[in-house]
């Protein structure tokens, strides 16, 4: 018998504790962190660095996910990024020399999701209009804006893995 789908997270109902107007950020988030389970289950290890047509790889998508989800989560609290931010940066879209996994990365993603709804869970409503800086040049930003843009790109390099693994996956067909 096959299981029914879920609906979409913000199908589900209000997320507990939450705030009522970061309930889409936190939904987007969490729809994301599911979809990135979804579509890397069983992708090939040796694809993850392949960049099809010069597009970005899907190894590149899983860090930057993580990467820029902490930064602008960081920039929200109105913290400035650390060495290992700077460093994290850097290397996205690049293979570790150690080797990683899929389900390395894909771990990495899911536990800065789970940080992120956290932080949402403790961001006081009356907050979100107050000014942030962004990057070194402090343009200028709300804690909202901020959170609205971390779903709002989270969510574009979902699909735009989601994109690229599937032409991966079919290019290896056909050369099987």
């Amino acid at each position: 018998m096959q299981k029914e789908p879920k609906p979409e997270v913000w199908l589900r109902g209000p997320l507990p504790q939450v705030p009522a107007l970061l309930q889409p950020v936190a939904h987007a988030l969490l729809q994301a962190r599911e979809e990135v389970e979804r579509y890397t289950s069983g992708f090939p290890e040796e694809l993850l660095w392949e960049k099809p047509a010069g597009v970005a790889s899907v190894g590149f998508h899983l860090q930057h996910l993580t990467g820029v989800l902490r930064r602008l989560f960081t920039y929200a609290k109105g913290e400035t990024l650390t060495p290992e931010d700077f460093a994290y940066l850097k290397a996205e879209g690049s293979a570790p020399a150690t080797g990683t996994t899929v389900q390395a990365l894909v771990q990495a993603f899911t536990t800065q999701v789970d940080q992120a709804v956290d932080q949402l869970k403790k961001t006081d409503p009356g907050t979100l209009t107050q000014f942030r800086g962004v990057g070194r040049a402090q343009l200028p930003s709300t804690v909202l804006g901020l959170l609205f843009h971390a779903a709002e790109h989270t969510m574009r390099h979902v699909g735009q893995l989601l994109v690229t693994a599937r032409i991966l996956q079919a290019n290896d067909q056909k050369e099987s």
